[in-house]
């Protein structure tokens, strides 16, 4: 498995006993969602190992209490911490109307209602407090915050992206 094919889920924070229990911290609004997983891939030395999971619960609402198979003791669960988690794509649900993943909308054509072609989205800058869109027009790059009141439409059909941004702020980069 290829970690462009996979999505970030979390990081191994803590050990919660000696018998090599780890917390996760989920990166998730809705952590029920991964109770049910039988399996994950663990980061490691830049390969993605996938580790079985006899069992887990949610722990204090926002972390997730897990069992791996085959790490039973504090030797073990020490070698996980700080570990990063990842499921294969097809994992998340799919979602409609103007809900997206950041993965999905790479390569959409964005426009602006007062502006009109904005240019093509190249990525998605999650790094700073404000997520960015990160978009590219004739080699000069164009970050617009995500916002829900910015985001008219989102189009996959046509890949295409609506935005409605403040009068301005894409003049500032062109």
């Amino acid at each position: 498995m290829q970690k462009e094919d996979c999505f970030f889920v979390g990081k191994v924070v803590k050990k919660y006993s000696f018998k090599g229990e780890l917390l996760i911290k989920l990166d998730t609004d809705d952590p029920e969602l991964f109770l049910e997983m039988e399996s994950v891939f663990v980061e490691q030395h830049k390969t993605l190992i996938p580790f079985f999971i006899q069992r887990s619960q949610l722990h204090k609402s926002s972390l997730l209490r897990v069992q791996f198979e085959d790490i039973y003791d504090e030797t073990s669960a020490n070698a996980m911490l700080g570990t990063e988690l990842f499921l294969p794509l097809d994992f998340l649900p799919p979602l409609e109307g103007n809900k997206f993943y950041y993965h999905e909308i790479v390569g959409f054509k964005v426009t602006d209602t007062r502006f009109g072609d904005v240019g093509v989205l190249v990525g998605v800058n999650d790094k700073t407090a404000q997520h960015l869109f990160v978009i590219e027009k004739l080699g000069k790059e164009i970050l617009i915050p995500i916002n829900d009141l910015f985001i008219k439409q989102v189009d996959r059909e046509n890949k295409m992206l609506r935005l409605e941004v403040p009068e301005g702020l894409i003049e500032l980069y062109l």
